[in-house]
């Protein structure tokens, strides 16, 4: 890919979890990209943040592997409920299914870009 055809700029926040499969398979696909850790979101776990150029007519294949590897799923987080009126040496803690996973996407035109 000639980096002087890069018109469009993608940030794709997903999971930490989907990070390795997700980079590998676009690397494998020759997109190319920077990588920055962060967290957050509503389970305060690590979440990746990639950043890419790639000309307008590679973006749909692009968007449709980061679909794929950073799909959404569901996970079982355990909590501890409040029980009214309840005492027990021993805490009850039950199975909560989250739905987590998948990507946020923005895509920006580039006007320019120097290195």
């Amino acid at each position: 890919m000639d980096i002087h055809e890069c018109n469009k700029m993608v940030l794709a926040i997903l999971q930490g979890d989907d990070y390795e499969d997700t980079v590998r398979t676009l690397n494998e696909k020759d997109f190319y990209v920077t990588v920055l850790h962060t967290s957050g979101g509503f389970l305060k776990r690590r979440s990746v943040t990639l950043m890419m150029a790639l000309p307008e007519h590679r973006l749909d294949d692009a968007l449709e592997i980061l679909k794929s590897c950073a799909g959404e799923r569901a996970t079982d987080e355990f909590v501890s409920p409040i029980l009214v009126g309840h005492s027990s040496i021993f805490p009850a803690v039950v199975p909560v299914s989250v739905r987590c996973g998948g990507v946020i996407v923005f895509v920006f035109d580039m006007q320019a870009m120097w290195y």
